[in-house]
């Protein structure tokens, strides 16, 4: 597959001799910001027009550049280079006074982790209200929840319906026995009364039939006895390893992070973990390559509340190399009650319509440390029945991130096939996995799922 046409294909597992882009010119020597319809908002190279260095009303729109040449799509940008720049937050290098904020966030962070025992919460509240000032004024990523890499590659996939005049192009439903949506629940354990706090917070889980991953600090924070462990794991949820020692410091510098990965994937390997998380999701992407693990879940959709900010834009699962990101699409518990100040789900509920209106990952993020008061618990309790009534009444998968690790690692190897005048789709789990159509419907990319008895399926 051509590498202009790859991530398309990539997020469909459609057929390729349906996706046909090309690039319109030669490519920009700089990257910037521009506009792919009102929709969606771009970072990378271009062909044509300009791009800007920060996010502006008047940026260039690169829909207008579009041309048809028959079933071919020439395009004035590379889309497998622009929603790689999103997912991998290379749009945060465009401000240019990026470094010196990186530097000075950096010695910030340093001294407050130095102080943090000695703070009580009260105080670390208030630093941390401090220092996300302004954050509803950021332009970008989109809050509450930004579905820009959605917006381009459905964008993408209604221009091939148009090129190739057809009414429908199948692809692999993103989700096993045709969900609309995914779910899951992650409990970062921070300190020891999030610890001893687990069992209970298990039998929570347990009495609306939800099972969550549990990532655990291997160093300094608390003891973590094998007998924790199993108890985690026989009842059927999962472990996960949480940093090194969560003392914000994980990626301050190249050497220091690479001798701290060997530790942390010898805990991995001792825990029996396939997936990671950084703590307070602190991230260098370009680093990642060293953990060895299967998935990790450190990068925000939209890190506007998040002590490192930035986003990666996108409500799926996608691959960093070889590794699955898992992102976090709803606001953390702790942000909610102590940064927000809101004691309800009103947020939650608002952030999973839209992820379902994308067919998403629902993605929460509940520390046991925060859970065990008697008012975080009752927001808590409500969150799970609701999250129970998505999965009854509006057909979300309630899963595990390990699940979703193995879920979409098959799918990425799925392919359709024609078979006896009709679609099919082949490769592991593909018993699991449903066909699905991209149609237009009055000029709206939409999506209908065939069942499982072919019949003519239902609208998603």
């Amino acid at each position: 597959m051509g590498t202009v046409n790859q991530e398309v294909l990539q997020y469909y597992r459609c057929p390729e001799e349906f996706v046909n882009f090309a690039l319109s010119g030669d490519l920009s020597e700089d990257s910037g910001f521009f506009r792919f319809g009102k929709d969606a908002l771009c970072f990378g190279e271009s062909c044509s027009g300009f791009r800007a260095r920060r996010v502006q009303p008047d940026l260039y729109d690169a829909l207008a550049g579009v041309v048809f040449d028959g079933t071919s799509i020439q395009l004035p940008f590379d889309p497998s280079e622009v929603i790689d720049n999103l997912r991998r937050e290379r749009y945060l290098r465009s401000d240019h006074h990026g470094e010196k904020k990186t530097v000075v966030q950096s010695a910030v962070r340093n001294a407050y982790y130095v102080l943090r025992p000695a703070l009580p919460v009260s105080v670390r509240k208030h630093v941390q209200r401090m220092s996300l000032r302004g954050w509803d004024k950021l332009p970008f990523p989109g809050w509450p929840v930004d579905r820009t890499v959605e917006n381009i590659v459905e964008k993408l996939l209604a221009l091939s319906l148009q090129a190739h005049a057809v009414e429908r192009i199948p692809f692999v439903w993103f989700w096993p026995e045709g969900a609309y949506s995914a779910a899951i629940v992650t409990h970062d354990v921070e300190a020891l009364a999030g610890r001893d706090f687990c069992s209970e917070l298990m039998d929570l889980d347990d009495s609306v039939g939800i099972k969550a991953s549990f990532q655990i600090v291997p160093e300094e924070r608390y003891a973590v006895p094998r007998c924790f462990l199993d108890s985690i794991r026989e009842r059927g949820f999962e472990i996960n390893v949480h940093d090194l020692n969560h003392d914000g410091r994980l990626f301050v510098d190249r050497q220091v992070f690479l001798q701290r990965a060997q530790r942390i994937n010898r805990y991995g390997r001792e825990f029996g973990a396939a997936g990671f998380r950084s703590g307070a999701l602190y991230r260098n992407l370009e680093w990642f390559q060293a953990l060895e693990f299967a998935y990790d879940m450190s990068v925000p959709n939209v890190g506007h509340l998040e002590a490192q900010r930035g986003g990666c834009c996108t409500v799926m699962p996608y691959f960093l190399g070889d590794i699955l990101e898992i992102p976090v699409t709803m606001t953390q518990d702790y942000t909610l009650y102590y940064i927000l100040k809101d004691y309800s789900i009103d947020l939650w509920k608002r952030q999973i319509e839209l992820v379902i209106g994308k067919n998403g990952l629902i993605s929460f993020i509940a520390h046991p440390d925060y859970i065990e008061t008697p008012r975080e618990r009752s927001i808590y309790e409500e969150l799970l029945g609701y999250l129970a009534r998505l999965r009854d009444e509006k057909r979300v998968w309630m899963t595990t991130p390990g699940e979703v690790n193995r879920w979409w690692r098959a799918r990425s190897q799925m392919t359709i096939v024609r078979s006896d005048g009709d679609w099919s789709i082949e490769g592991p789990q593909s018993e699991r996995a449903r066909l699905a159509y991209a149609v237009l419907d009055g000029g709206h990319l939409s999506y209908e799922i065939r069942s499982a008895h072919r019949s003519k399926g239902v609208h998603a």
